[in-house]
């Protein structure tokens, strides 16, 4: 099983080992656009894995902070009262890179700078760029991507 995400047409598509689409999730990429360096707010190419999978059984709309739950539930009026913040919810898969000096290492490095496929807000566009660099996905689409893909699954970030 792999992961390809198109973030030209801001698709994410679980495909199994012989090749054949199982399931094909329209995502937010990087409103920043492509791009490996460290405080970029891009999101990164190339070969990456799911190195860490968090939230397993965590509440739908769920808010994380550090990736941790914060026992908050995310609304439109939650929303309201704390305007302009990054919302992660519902779970998280975090990224590494696979490709040293392109997506690993140093300034480079997808996982320190804390790059995830993680859920949003049903209020945030999907299928235009507009995250700080993770790959949003609709909260029911993560709990069920969640569940379909195992840790160390291949993700492949591509422009096209």
């Amino acid at each position: 099983m792999k992961v390809d995400i198109s973030v030209a047409r801001q698709m994410l598509t679980l495909v199994d080992d012989a090749g054949r689409v199982l399931r094909e999730y329209r995502i937010s990429t990087g409103k920043a656009g492509v791009g490996e360096t460290s405080g970029s707010f891009q999101t990164p190419r190339g070969r990456h894995l799911i190195r860490a999978k968090i939230g397993a059984g965590a509440a739908e709309n769920a808010i994380f902070v550090g990736r941790r739950p914060t026992g908050e539930v995310w609304s439109p009026e939650f929303e309201q009262r704390h305007p302009g913040r990054d919302w992660i919810l519902t779970r998280i898969l975090w990224l590494s890179g696979c490709e040293p000096g392109r997506n690993r290492l140093g300034c480079v490095d997808t996982m320190r700078r804390y790059i995830y496929i993680h859920g949003a807000p049903e209020t945030a566009d999907m299928g235009t760029p507009a995250s700080h660099g993770c790959i949003r996905m609709r909260n029911t689409d993560i709990v069920e991507f969640f569940d379909l893909v195992p840790a160390y699954t291949p993700v492949d970030i591509r422009e096209d």
